[in-house]
């Protein structure tokens, strides 16, 4: 197999050097396995070496990012697409780019969103949105 930036990376294994990870495998053994084990590897080894933007206007990025709720949330869900859509020849990067990347990017990095009162240096809790409970009967059960 060829190999080039795109199918193969290196990632340091927390605590043990170096580890190479392909993203078209060869069929066999850890055919199923997936590459990271948790969205922790997957941020650090994978999304952060390799969407780099300028920090500041429009983009936003929280070093913690693993405080944001709504982040880890949308990490897991880029995690997982990543770990299956790697087993699809030809196309299947360009539609994780297309279709779970990039889609996911313009809310994670946006002025308006998850890391929008943070800096690479600096750390701002999220705050919920204010919400009254509504009036007692004012929805019905579903079940």
């Amino acid at each position: 197999m060829t190999t080039t930036p795109e199918t193969t990376a290196q990632a340091p294994e927390p605590g043990s050097g170096e580890r190479e990870y392909d993203a078209y495998p060869q069929s066999g053994a850890q055919q199923n396995t997936p590459v990271f084990r948790n969205v922790e590897e997957f941020v650090t080894y994978r999304f952060l070496p390799m969407y780099t933007r300028a920090e500041g206007g429009q983009f936003r990025w929280c070093k913690e990012w693993w405080r944001h709720p709504e982040a880890v949330s949308r990490f897991h869900a880029l995690w997982h697409a990543w770990e299956v859509l790697r087993w699809e020849p030809g196309t299947g990067m360009a539609v994780w780019y297309r279709d779970h990347l990039d889609y996911q990017m313009a809310f994670l990095l946006a002025d308006t969103g998850p890391f929008r009162e943070c800096t690479s240096r600096r750390h701002q809790d999220p705050r919920p949105l204010p919400a009254d409970p509504a009036p007692e009967g004012w929805f019905e059960n579903e079940w």
